[in-house]
């Protein structure tokens, strides 16, 4: 399908006069067409699923979960990726993010850099993609030639590739071994999917790494208990995990916090179970970390 038209690039019926509007209307129309982004996340939901139960499978082998994509659609990666290890306690090649272009990307716009196949590949060789990994392509049109050869070698390695866009029957969308095509429409500035596209994408992965996290036991009822400690707000958050979960005092909490190791999942178990520090984590390690696990069979 060629570019002119991808729905993504159609102009939009409801703001042709956007640069006359006052502002009140041009942000409420812009409001209004941000509303329609969460219901096109919802005709999704059965792919988006089946994506994170084959993510949990392949992360539970020691495999990753890898974002790639160019412009906005790396930069919506990385994002996500990055808030990964602070909330969730992942190690840090867990969950990788890549951007057409690299580091330098990310502030800088590098347009041209998304038309490279080589450099794709090139990215990918320099993480040692396998085939236990998991590789979300991620691209508005379907059919950026660096995330479609990035979705080509991951094929070819055997590893599991799954297509996130924002136009039906898309390219992409064939070439990968799973798809989510959340279709948000024409934008209200035209081809700009730094808009609802990208916004639906930034749901999207949410949904994915939030999910998977979920299933690997890095929450206990809706508390994310693999949070690390690197600053005081972090800390405080611990405090109030534990304050919260087990019904006890601040400095109970800080006690309880301290003796675990500043480790939120283990001080839990350890006042449940009236545990050890050593006792606490081997429990956990019997059962694949998963609080939960250890309070039905310990």
């Amino acid at each position: 399908m060629t570019l002119e038209k991808l729905i993504t690039e159609q102009r939009n019926e409801n703001s042709m006069n956007l640069d006359s509007l006052s502002t009140i209307q041009m942000i409420t129309l812009i409001n209004e067409e941000d509303k329609k982004v969460a219901v096109a996340v919802e005709k999704e939901l059965l792919a988006i699923g089946e994506v994170i139960d084959v993510i949990v499978n392949q992360l539970s082998q020691g495999g990753r979960l890898i974002y790639i994509g160019a412009g906005t659609s790396g930069r919506v990666g990385i994002v996500d990726s990055v808030e990964c290890k602070p909330t969730f306690g992942t190690i840090n090649d867990e969950v990788i993010g890549i951007i057409a272009g690299g580091k330098a990307a990310l502030i800088n716009a590098q347009e041209g850099s998304e038309d490279s196949e080589e450099d794709a590949i090139h990215d990918l060789k320099s993480i040692q993609l396998s085939q236990k990994d998991c590789l979300i392509g991620i691209a508005a049109s379907g059919r950026t030639p660096y995330v479609v050869s990035a979705i080509t070698y991951a094929n070819q390695l055997g590893a599991t590739t799954i297509a996130l866009s924002s136009n039906k029957g898309c390219y992409i969308g064939k070439k990968a071994k799973m798809k989510i095509e959340v279709e948000t429409g024409s934008e209200v500035l035209t081809g700009s999917t730094r808009m609802k596209a990208a916004t639906a994408h930034k749901m999207v992965l949410n949904m994915i790494s939030t999910g998977s996290m979920v299933k690997l036991g890095k929450v206990y009822e809706n508390l994310m208990v693999d949070v690390q400690i690197t600053n005081e707000k972090l800390y405080k958050r611990a405090l109030s995990i534990l304050k919260n979960c087990l019904d006890i005092e601040e400095q109970e909490a800080k006690e309880l916090l301290e003796a675990a190791k500043k480790e939120v999942k283990t001080a839990i178990i350890m006042k449940i179970k009236q545990m050890g520090y050593e006792q606490a984590k081997a429990a956990l390690l019997r059962h694949d970390n998963h609080i939960r696990n250890v309070l039905r069979k310990e």
